[in-house]
Protein backbone atom coordinates (compact mmCIF):
# COMPACT_ATOMS: atom_id res chain seq x y z
CA UNK A 1 0.00 0.00 0.00
CA UNK A 2 1.29 3.27 -0.98
CA UNK A 3 2.46 5.58 2.14
CA UNK A 4 -0.39 8.68 1.18
CA UNK A 5 -2.86 5.98 1.01
CA UNK A 6 -1.95 4.76 4.35
CA UNK A 7 -2.23 7.83 5.85
CA UNK A 8 -5.77 8.56 4.30
CA UNK A 9 -6.89 5.14 6.13
CA UNK A 10 -5.50 6.32 9.40
CA UNK A 11 -7.43 9.33 9.01
CA UNK A 12 -10.82 7.80 7.77
CA UNK A 13 -10.20 5.71 11.02
CA UNK A 14 -9.47 7.94 13.35
CA UNK A 15 -13.25 9.97 11.66
CA UNK A 16 -15.06 6.66 12.82
CA UNK A 17 -13.67 6.96 16.80
CA UNK A 18 -13.94 10.52 17.16
CA UNK A 19 -18.02 10.05 16.03
CA UNK A 20 -18.13 7.39 18.55
CA UNK A 21 -16.82 8.76 21.85
CA UNK A 22 -17.75 12.23 21.47
CA UNK A 23 -21.20 11.40 21.86
CA UNK A 24 -21.39 10.76 25.88
CA UNK A 25 -23.96 7.75 26.98
CA UNK A 26 -26.25 9.97 28.72
CA UNK A 27 -27.15 11.39 25.54
CA UNK A 28 -29.93 9.62 23.42
CA UNK A 29 -30.66 10.00 19.61
CA UNK A 30 -31.81 13.61 18.62
CA UNK A 31 -35.70 14.92 17.80
CA UNK A 32 -34.90 15.07 13.79
CA UNK A 33 -33.37 11.43 13.80
CA UNK A 34 -36.53 10.01 15.03
CA UNK A 35 -38.81 11.14 11.99
CA UNK A 36 -35.73 10.50 9.18
CA UNK A 37 -35.76 6.78 10.87
CA UNK A 38 -39.54 6.38 10.97
CA UNK A 39 -39.66 7.40 7.32
CA UNK A 40 -37.31 3.98 6.78
CA UNK A 41 -40.86 2.22 7.78
CA UNK A 42 -42.78 4.53 4.75
CA UNK A 43 -40.74 4.47 1.85
CA UNK A 44 -41.93 7.18 -0.62
CA UNK A 45 -40.63 9.72 -3.29
CA UNK A 46 -40.50 13.00 -0.82
CA UNK A 47 -41.65 13.92 2.68
CA UNK A 48 -43.35 16.99 3.81
CA UNK A 49 -39.80 18.68 4.91
CA UNK A 50 -37.12 16.39 3.00
CA UNK A 51 -36.72 14.85 -0.47
CA UNK A 52 -36.23 10.76 -0.40
CA UNK A 53 -32.63 9.52 -0.67
CA UNK A 54 -32.11 10.09 3.46
CA UNK A 55 -35.25 7.31 3.86
CA UNK A 56 -33.46 5.05 1.69
CA UNK A 57 -30.67 5.03 4.51
CA UNK A 58 -32.67 5.33 6.85
CA UNK A 59 -34.56 1.76 5.20
CA UNK A 60 -31.00 -0.05 5.10
CA UNK A 61 -30.59 1.01 8.80
CA UNK A 62 -33.69 -0.62 9.46
CA UNK A 63 -32.68 -3.56 7.56
CA UNK A 64 -29.50 -3.92 9.58
CA UNK A 65 -31.25 -3.77 13.09
CA UNK A 66 -31.84 0.18 13.73
CA UNK A 67 -29.27 -0.09 16.75
CA UNK A 68 -27.83 3.26 17.66
CA UNK A 69 -24.72 1.85 15.99
CA UNK A 70 -25.81 1.96 12.58
CA UNK A 71 -27.52 5.28 13.10
CA UNK A 72 -24.72 7.01 13.85
CA UNK A 73 -22.38 4.60 11.34
CA UNK A 74 -23.68 6.50 8.21
CA UNK A 75 -23.07 10.13 9.06
CA UNK A 76 -19.60 9.06 10.28
CA UNK A 77 -19.52 7.35 6.69
CA UNK A 78 -20.16 10.40 4.82
CA UNK A 79 -18.07 12.85 6.89
CA UNK A 80 -15.28 10.00 5.93
CA UNK A 81 -15.84 10.02 2.53
CA UNK A 82 -15.73 13.81 2.00
CA UNK A 83 -12.05 13.96 3.33
CA UNK A 84 -11.41 10.78 0.74
CA UNK A 85 -12.91 13.35 -1.84
CA UNK A 86 -11.18 16.38 -0.61
CA UNK A 87 -7.64 14.11 -0.96
CA UNK A 88 -8.54 12.76 -4.03
CA UNK A 89 -9.51 16.99 -5.30
CA UNK A 90 -5.80 17.84 -3.85
CA UNK A 91 -4.21 15.24 -6.45
CA UNK A 92 -5.76 16.59 -9.38
CA UNK A 93 -4.64 20.07 -8.45
CA UNK A 94 -1.07 18.32 -8.23
CA UNK A 95 -0.94 19.47 -4.10
CA UNK A 96 1.63 17.29 -2.16
CA UNK A 97 1.30 14.42 0.70
CA UNK A 98 1.65 17.57 3.11
CA UNK A 99 -1.72 19.18 1.49
CA UNK A 100 -3.57 16.16 1.58
CA UNK A 101 -2.61 15.73 5.41
CA UNK A 102 -3.06 19.43 6.58
CA UNK A 103 -6.56 19.39 4.48
CA UNK A 104 -7.59 15.86 6.17
CA UNK A 105 -6.88 17.42 9.69
CA UNK A 106 -8.87 20.91 9.20
CA UNK A 107 -11.89 18.58 8.06
CA UNK A 108 -11.43 16.28 10.78
CA UNK A 109 -11.02 18.47 13.46
CA UNK A 110 -13.52 20.94 12.71
CA UNK A 111 -17.47 21.39 12.69
CA UNK A 112 -18.19 18.31 10.24
CA UNK A 113 -17.58 16.30 13.84
CA UNK A 114 -20.98 18.05 15.01
CA UNK A 115 -22.54 17.33 11.88
CA UNK A 116 -21.79 13.77 11.74
CA UNK A 117 -23.10 13.26 14.89
CA UNK A 118 -26.35 12.99 14.04
CA UNK A 119 -28.85 11.11 11.38
CA UNK A 120 -30.16 13.72 9.29
CA UNK A 121 -29.73 15.02 5.09
CA UNK A 122 -26.63 17.45 6.12
CA UNK A 123 -23.65 14.70 6.12
CA UNK A 124 -24.45 13.25 3.21
CA UNK A 125 -25.30 16.80 1.63
CA UNK A 126 -21.66 18.32 2.42
CA UNK A 127 -19.94 15.21 0.97
CA UNK A 128 -22.33 15.58 -2.24
CA UNK A 129 -21.58 19.01 -3.03
CA UNK A 130 -17.85 18.32 -2.56
CA UNK A 131 -17.79 15.46 -4.66
CA UNK A 132 -19.47 18.08 -7.17
CA UNK A 133 -16.57 20.34 -7.31
CA UNK A 134 -14.58 17.61 -7.32
CA UNK A 135 -15.75 16.51 -10.54
CA UNK A 136 -16.01 19.85 -11.99
CA UNK A 137 -11.90 20.31 -11.32
CA UNK A 138 -11.90 17.18 -13.33
CA UNK A 139 -13.94 18.33 -15.94
CA UNK A 140 -12.16 21.80 -16.30
CA UNK A 141 -8.91 20.06 -16.44
CA UNK A 142 -9.47 17.40 -18.71
CA UNK A 143 -12.54 18.94 -20.96
CA UNK A 144 -14.16 15.59 -20.78
CA UNK A 145 -17.61 15.66 -21.46
CA UNK A 146 -18.27 12.30 -19.15
CA UNK A 147 -17.76 14.61 -16.16
CA UNK A 148 -20.54 16.94 -16.87
CA UNK A 149 -22.74 13.85 -17.08
CA UNK A 150 -21.13 12.53 -13.65
CA UNK A 151 -22.36 16.01 -12.72
CA UNK A 152 -25.52 15.68 -13.62
CA UNK A 153 -26.07 12.56 -11.79
CA UNK A 154 -24.23 13.99 -8.33
CA UNK A 155 -26.46 16.76 -8.58
CA UNK A 156 -29.62 15.22 -9.35
CA UNK A 157 -29.13 13.08 -5.75
CA UNK A 158 -28.15 16.14 -4.06
CA UNK A 159 -31.63 17.45 -5.01
CA UNK A 160 -33.16 13.95 -4.02
CA UNK A 161 -31.10 14.72 -0.41
CA UNK A 162 -31.93 17.98 0.34
CA UNK A 163 -33.25 20.78 -1.88
CA UNK A 164 -30.43 23.58 -0.40
CA UNK A 165 -27.84 22.48 -3.37
CA UNK A 166 -30.00 24.47 -5.27
CA UNK A 167 -27.97 27.55 -3.88
CA UNK A 168 -24.73 25.81 -5.25
CA UNK A 169 -26.21 26.37 -8.68
CA UNK A 170 -27.33 29.47 -8.38
CA UNK A 171 -23.94 30.78 -7.14
CA UNK A 172 -21.75 28.78 -9.68
CA UNK A 173 -24.12 30.17 -12.76
CA UNK A 174 -23.21 34.26 -12.28
CA UNK A 175 -19.72 32.62 -11.55
CA UNK A 176 -19.01 30.64 -14.63
CA UNK A 177 -21.06 33.60 -16.48
CA UNK A 178 -18.15 35.96 -15.57
CA UNK A 179 -15.18 34.05 -16.20
CA UNK A 180 -13.41 32.63 -19.15
CA UNK A 181 -15.06 28.94 -18.39
CA UNK A 182 -18.01 30.28 -19.45
CA UNK A 183 -18.02 28.48 -22.35
CA UNK A 184 -19.46 25.32 -20.59
CA UNK A 185 -22.36 26.84 -21.87
CA UNK A 186 -22.15 25.91 -25.50
CA UNK A 187 -21.47 22.73 -24.83
CA UNK A 188 -24.66 20.85 -25.72
CA UNK A 189 -23.47 18.10 -23.05
CA UNK A 190 -24.05 20.39 -19.95
CA UNK A 191 -28.08 20.85 -21.33
CA UNK A 192 -27.84 17.16 -21.74
CA UNK A 193 -26.47 16.53 -17.80
CA UNK A 194 -29.59 19.16 -17.01
CA UNK A 195 -31.94 16.33 -18.25
CA UNK A 196 -30.36 14.06 -16.64
CA UNK A 197 -30.54 15.64 -13.44
CA UNK A 198 -33.79 15.90 -14.17
CA UNK A 199 -35.06 12.44 -14.67
CA UNK A 200 -33.63 12.03 -11.53
CA UNK A 201 -35.26 13.84 -9.30
CA UNK A 202 -38.43 13.96 -11.96
CA UNK A 203 -40.25 10.97 -9.45
CA UNK A 204 -39.99 13.88 -6.20
CA UNK A 205 -41.13 16.51 -8.74
CA UNK A 206 -44.14 14.64 -9.60
CA UNK A 207 -44.93 13.92 -5.92
CA UNK A 208 -44.26 17.51 -4.61
CA UNK A 209 -47.29 18.16 -7.64
CA UNK A 210 -49.76 15.17 -6.21
CA UNK A 211 -48.99 16.52 -2.94
CA UNK A 212 -49.58 20.43 -3.73
CA UNK A 213 -45.94 21.22 -3.44
CA UNK A 214 -45.45 20.39 0.49
CA UNK A 215 -41.83 22.31 -0.25
CA UNK A 216 -43.64 25.42 -0.24
CA UNK A 217 -45.46 25.39 3.17
CA UNK A 218 -42.80 24.03 4.57
CA UNK A 219 -40.29 26.92 3.91
CA UNK A 220 -42.79 29.13 4.46
CA UNK A 221 -43.43 27.74 8.07
CA UNK A 222 -39.58 27.51 8.25
CA UNK A 223 -38.96 31.56 7.39
CA UNK A 224 -41.54 32.27 9.57
CA UNK A 225 -41.08 30.51 12.69
CA UNK A 226 -36.95 29.90 12.61
CA UNK A 227 -35.50 31.87 9.84
CA UNK A 228 -36.69 35.07 11.29
CA UNK A 229 -34.35 34.60 14.47
CA UNK A 230 -31.50 34.16 12.49
CA UNK A 231 -28.87 36.95 12.38
CA UNK A 232 -26.90 37.88 9.74
CA UNK A 233 -23.40 38.51 11.90
CA UNK A 234 -24.30 35.72 13.75
CA UNK A 235 -24.23 34.05 10.30
CA UNK A 236 -20.96 35.20 9.39
CA UNK A 237 -19.49 34.90 12.53
CA UNK A 238 -20.62 30.84 12.19
CA UNK A 239 -18.46 30.34 9.10
CA UNK A 240 -15.49 31.63 10.48
CA UNK A 241 -15.75 28.89 13.93
CA UNK A 242 -16.85 25.72 11.42
CA UNK A 243 -13.52 25.64 10.61
CA UNK A 244 -11.30 27.30 13.03
CA UNK A 245 -8.52 25.27 13.02
CA UNK A 246 -8.25 25.66 8.68
CA UNK A 247 -9.07 29.32 8.46
CA UNK A 248 -5.88 29.85 7.97
CA UNK A 249 -6.08 27.27 4.76
CA UNK A 250 -9.50 28.68 3.77
CA UNK A 251 -7.96 32.36 3.44
CA UNK A 252 -5.06 30.83 1.52
CA UNK A 253 -7.37 29.14 -0.90
CA UNK A 254 -9.44 32.49 -1.19
CA UNK A 255 -6.16 34.10 -2.18
CA UNK A 256 -4.39 31.24 -4.38
CA UNK A 257 -7.82 31.31 -6.63
CA UNK A 258 -7.72 34.85 -6.85
CA UNK A 259 -3.92 35.64 -7.62
CA UNK A 260 -1.94 31.99 -7.74
CA UNK A 261 -1.53 31.60 -11.13
CA UNK A 262 -1.81 27.35 -11.54
CA UNK A 263 -5.31 28.35 -10.32
CA UNK A 264 -6.18 30.72 -12.90
CA UNK A 265 -8.81 28.38 -14.66
CA UNK A 266 -10.46 27.87 -11.44
CA UNK A 267 -10.90 31.61 -10.72
CA UNK A 268 -14.69 31.56 -10.64
CA UNK A 269 -14.75 28.85 -7.24
CA UNK A 270 -13.72 31.99 -5.77
CA UNK A 271 -16.74 33.84 -7.08
CA UNK A 272 -19.22 31.16 -6.86
CA UNK A 273 -18.43 31.21 -3.10
CA UNK A 274 -19.04 34.65 -2.82
CA UNK A 275 -22.29 34.87 -5.07
CA UNK A 276 -23.54 31.68 -2.95
CA UNK A 277 -22.79 33.16 0.57
CA UNK A 278 -24.27 36.34 -0.47
CA UNK A 279 -27.62 34.13 -1.54
CA UNK A 280 -27.53 32.81 2.16
CA UNK A 281 -27.41 36.23 3.63
CA UNK A 282 -30.35 37.03 1.71
CA UNK A 283 -32.23 34.71 2.57
CA UNK A 284 -31.39 34.55 5.94
CA UNK A 285 -30.52 31.21 6.00
CA UNK A 286 -29.30 28.80 8.76
CA UNK A 287 -25.67 29.04 8.92
CA UNK A 288 -24.58 25.32 8.77
CA UNK A 289 -26.62 25.73 5.24
CA UNK A 290 -23.18 26.79 3.77
CA UNK A 291 -20.81 24.11 5.37
CA UNK A 292 -20.64 22.01 2.23
CA UNK A 293 -18.87 25.18 0.57
CA UNK A 294 -15.69 24.60 2.56
CA UNK A 295 -13.89 21.46 2.15
CA UNK A 296 -13.13 21.84 -1.46
CA UNK A 297 -11.77 25.56 -0.37
CA UNK A 298 -9.40 23.81 2.07
CA UNK A 299 -8.44 21.60 -0.69
CA UNK A 300 -7.38 24.66 -2.97
CA UNK A 301 -5.66 26.04 0.53
CA UNK A 302 -3.62 23.42 1.37
CA UNK A 303 -2.41 23.05 -2.20
CA UNK A 304 -1.32 26.68 -2.43
CA UNK A 305 0.60 26.58 1.10
CA UNK A 306 2.02 23.30 0.16
CA UNK A 307 3.84 24.81 -2.69
CA UNK A 308 4.69 27.75 -1.09
CA UNK A 309 6.49 25.92 2.29
CA UNK A 310 8.10 23.47 -0.23
CA UNK A 311 11.86 24.92 -0.07
CA UNK A 312 14.09 26.25 1.70
CA UNK A 313 14.01 27.60 5.48
CA UNK A 314 10.32 28.51 4.66
CA UNK A 315 9.88 24.45 5.60
CA UNK A 316 9.65 25.25 9.35
CA UNK A 317 6.09 26.17 8.62
CA UNK A 318 5.08 23.04 7.60
CA UNK A 319 4.80 21.92 11.20
CA UNK A 320 3.15 24.74 12.93
CA UNK A 321 0.35 24.41 9.88
CA UNK A 322 0.22 20.78 10.87
CA UNK A 323 -0.05 21.87 14.64
CA UNK A 324 -2.37 24.75 14.37
CA UNK A 325 -5.93 22.78 13.84
CA UNK A 326 -5.13 20.17 16.38
CA UNK A 327 -4.24 23.05 19.06
CA UNK A 328 -7.75 25.14 17.99
CA UNK A 329 -9.84 21.80 18.28
CA UNK A 330 -8.77 20.90 21.70
CA UNK A 331 -10.92 24.35 23.20
CA UNK A 332 -13.48 23.40 21.00
CA UNK A 333 -13.67 19.86 22.43
CA UNK A 334 -14.53 21.19 25.29
CA UNK A 335 -17.52 22.57 25.44
CA UNK A 336 -19.12 21.66 21.55
CA UNK A 337 -20.03 18.23 21.83
CA UNK A 338 -22.53 16.43 24.10
CA UNK A 339 -19.44 14.88 25.69
CA UNK A 340 -20.09 16.62 28.98
CA UNK A 341 -23.25 16.39 31.42
CA UNK A 342 -26.27 18.41 30.74
CA UNK A 343 -25.65 18.99 34.90
CA UNK A 344 -22.06 20.05 34.20
CA UNK A 345 -23.30 22.32 30.63
CA UNK A 346 -25.91 24.00 33.40
CA UNK A 347 -23.29 25.05 35.44
CA UNK A 348 -20.56 25.85 33.15
CA UNK A 349 -22.00 28.11 30.67
CA UNK A 350 -19.82 31.30 29.86
CA UNK A 351 -17.68 29.40 26.72
CA UNK A 352 -21.45 27.82 25.28
CA UNK A 353 -22.93 31.10 25.82
CA UNK A 354 -19.81 33.00 24.38
CA UNK A 355 -19.84 30.76 20.99
CA UNK A 356 -23.81 31.25 20.71
CA UNK A 357 -24.77 27.47 21.34
CA UNK A 358 -26.92 28.00 23.90
CA UNK A 359 -29.47 30.26 21.66
CA UNK A 360 -31.68 28.04 20.48
CA UNK A 361 -34.36 28.74 17.58
CA UNK A 362 -36.85 30.61 19.46
CA UNK A 363 -34.01 33.51 19.69
CA UNK A 364 -33.20 32.99 23.87
CA UNK A 365 -30.23 31.32 25.59
CA UNK A 366 -31.28 28.41 27.99
CA UNK A 367 -29.30 25.87 30.03
CA UNK A 368 -28.11 23.19 27.65
CA UNK A 369 -27.70 23.65 23.64
CA UNK A 370 -30.86 23.21 21.52
CA UNK A 371 -29.26 19.85 19.75
CA UNK A 372 -28.17 18.73 23.35
CA UNK A 373 -31.43 19.26 24.28
CA UNK A 374 -33.13 17.39 22.06
CA UNK A 375 -31.19 14.37 23.22
CA UNK A 376 -32.61 14.19 26.32
CA UNK A 377 -36.22 12.46 28.13
CA UNK A 378 -37.15 10.32 24.66
CA UNK A 379 -36.80 6.88 26.51
CA UNK A 380 -38.60 8.02 29.27
CA UNK A 381 -41.24 9.30 27.38
CA UNK A 382 -41.41 6.46 25.82
CA UNK A 383 -41.32 4.28 28.79
CA UNK A 384 -44.29 6.19 30.59
CA UNK A 385 -46.41 5.63 27.51
CA UNK A 386 -45.84 1.91 27.30
CA UNK A 387 -47.24 1.94 30.77
CA UNK A 388 -49.82 3.61 30.16
CA UNK A 389 -50.63 2.08 26.64
CA UNK A 390 -49.93 -2.05 28.04
CA UNK A 391 -53.24 -0.88 30.60
CA UNK A 392 -55.42 0.38 28.17
CA UNK A 393 -54.80 -2.08 25.36
CA UNK A 394 -56.77 -4.59 27.23
CA UNK A 395 -59.85 -3.03 26.59
CA UNK A 396 -59.45 -2.14 22.45
CA UNK A 397 -57.65 -0.94 20.37
CA UNK A 398 -55.14 2.50 21.39
CA UNK A 399 -53.72 5.53 19.35
CA UNK A 400 -50.85 7.15 20.42
CA UNK A 401 -51.58 10.90 19.06
CA UNK A 402 -48.39 13.33 19.56
CA UNK A 403 -48.16 16.85 19.41
CA UNK A 404 -44.86 16.90 17.04
CA UNK A 405 -42.69 14.70 15.61
CA UNK A 406 -40.28 13.93 17.86
CA UNK A 407 -42.37 13.07 20.49
CA UNK A 408 -44.08 10.58 17.91
CA UNK A 409 -40.82 8.98 16.44
CA UNK A 410 -39.07 8.74 20.13
CA UNK A 411 -41.97 6.57 21.30
CA UNK A 412 -41.96 4.35 18.13
CA UNK A 413 -37.59 3.68 18.64
CA UNK A 414 -37.91 3.16 22.06
CA UNK A 415 -41.39 1.39 22.18
CA UNK A 416 -41.31 -2.07 23.65
CA UNK A 417 -44.80 -2.93 22.70
CA UNK A 418 -44.43 -2.18 18.98
CA UNK A 419 -46.49 1.17 19.39
CA UNK A 420 -47.05 3.52 16.20
CA UNK A 421 -47.54 6.69 17.45
CA UNK A 422 -48.72 9.27 15.40
CA UNK A 423 -49.09 13.35 15.13
CA UNK A 424 -50.90 15.73 12.67
CA UNK A 425 -46.93 17.25 12.43
CA UNK A 426 -44.10 16.57 9.62
CA UNK A 427 -45.39 13.02 7.64
CA UNK A 428 -46.69 11.70 10.50
CA UNK A 429 -50.01 12.96 9.36
CA UNK A 430 -49.74 10.79 5.78
CA UNK A 431 -49.05 7.16 7.79
CA UNK A 432 -51.97 7.20 10.25
CA UNK A 433 -53.77 4.07 10.22
CA UNK A 434 -57.24 4.77 9.73
CA UNK A 435 -58.22 1.18 9.38
CA UNK A 436 -58.28 0.06 12.36
CA UNK A 437 -61.26 1.29 14.73
CA UNK A 438 -59.57 3.08 17.83
CA UNK A 439 -61.22 2.93 21.61
CA UNK A 440 -59.04 4.46 23.90
CA UNK A 441 -56.46 7.34 23.52
CA UNK A 442 -52.79 8.53 24.68
CA UNK A 443 -52.55 11.98 24.38
CA UNK A 444 -49.17 13.27 24.35
CA UNK A 445 -49.13 17.10 24.36
CA UNK A 446 -46.74 20.01 24.67
CA UNK A 447 -45.99 21.58 28.44
CA UNK A 448 -47.27 24.91 27.17
CA UNK A 449 -50.46 23.45 25.46
CA UNK A 450 -51.95 20.75 28.13
CA UNK A 451 -52.90 22.74 30.91
CA UNK A 452 -56.52 21.94 29.48
CA UNK A 453 -56.61 18.64 28.04
CA UNK A 454 -58.77 16.92 29.80
CA UNK A 455 -61.56 19.32 30.35
CA UNK A 456 -61.26 19.65 25.91
CA UNK A 457 -60.95 15.88 25.00
CA UNK A 458 -62.30 13.78 28.88
CA UNK A 459 -66.36 14.23 27.75
CA UNK A 460 -65.56 11.92 24.70
CA UNK A 461 -64.48 9.31 26.87
CA UNK A 462 -65.48 6.96 29.54
CA UNK A 463 -62.61 8.10 31.57
CA UNK A 464 -59.84 10.29 31.52
CA UNK A 465 -56.66 10.77 33.27
CA UNK A 466 -53.72 12.46 33.63
CA UNK A 467 -50.80 9.86 33.11
CA UNK A 468 -47.80 11.64 33.48
CA UNK A 469 -44.59 13.75 32.06
CA UNK A 470 -41.25 14.03 31.35
CA UNK A 471 -39.18 14.62 34.53
CA UNK A 472 -35.56 15.41 32.81
CA UNK A 473 -35.43 19.37 33.45
CA UNK A 474 -32.80 19.53 30.58
CA UNK A 475 -35.00 17.68 28.21
CA UNK A 476 -36.19 20.09 25.13
CA UNK A 477 -39.44 18.35 26.00
CA UNK A 478 -39.77 18.92 30.03
CA UNK A 479 -43.04 18.68 30.95
CA UNK A 480 -44.46 17.39 27.96
CA UNK A 481 -47.55 15.75 29.89
CA UNK A 482 -48.96 12.49 28.61
CA UNK A 483 -53.07 12.18 29.27
CA UNK A 484 -55.27 8.94 29.02
CA UNK A 485 -58.34 8.34 27.56
CA UNK A 486 -60.54 4.97 28.05
CA UNK A 487 -63.82 3.64 26.21
CA UNK A 488 -64.46 6.38 23.36
CA UNK A 489 -68.12 8.03 23.17
CA UNK A 490 -67.58 9.03 19.68
CA UNK A 491 -66.23 7.56 16.31
CA UNK A 492 -62.46 8.89 17.14
CA UNK A 493 -61.40 7.67 13.08
CA UNK A 494 -64.14 10.39 12.05
CA UNK A 495 -62.27 12.62 14.35
CA UNK A 496 -59.25 12.00 13.31
CA UNK A 497 -60.01 12.14 9.40
CA UNK A 498 -61.63 15.83 10.13
CA UNK A 499 -58.46 16.94 11.76
CA UNK A 500 -56.38 15.14 8.61
CA UNK A 501 -58.74 17.41 6.19
CA UNK A 502 -58.39 20.43 8.56
CA UNK A 503 -55.08 20.54 8.21
CA UNK A 504 -54.45 19.51 4.67
CA UNK A 505 -57.20 22.70 3.79
CA UNK A 506 -55.09 24.60 5.89
CA UNK A 507 -51.96 24.62 3.52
Amino acid sequence: MKRSYLILFLFVIAKFVLQYVLISPEYELQRDEYLHIDQGYHLAWGYLSVPPVNSWVAWLIKILGGSVFWIRFFPALFGALTIVVVWKAIDELKGSLFAQILASLGLLLSVLLRLNMLFQPNSLEVLLWTLFFYILIKYIKTENVKWLYWGGIVFGFGILNKYNIAFLALGLIPALLLSGQRKIFKNKHLYWAGILTLIIILPNLLWQYQYNFPVVVHMKELSERQLVNVNRFDFLKSQILFFIGAAFVIIAGFYALLLYRPFEKFRFFFWGYVFTIGLFLFFKAKDYYAIGLYPIYIAFGAVYLGSLFENGWKKIFKPICILLPIILFLPLYAFAFPNKSPEYIASHPKWYQKMGLLRWEDGKDHAIPQDFADMQGWEELAQKVDREYSKLSKSGNTLVLCDNYGQAGAINYYSKLGIKAVSFNADYINWMDLHKKYHNLIRIKDYSSSGTELEETGPYFESGIFAGSVKNPFAREYGTAIFSFKGAKININKRIQDEINEVINRY
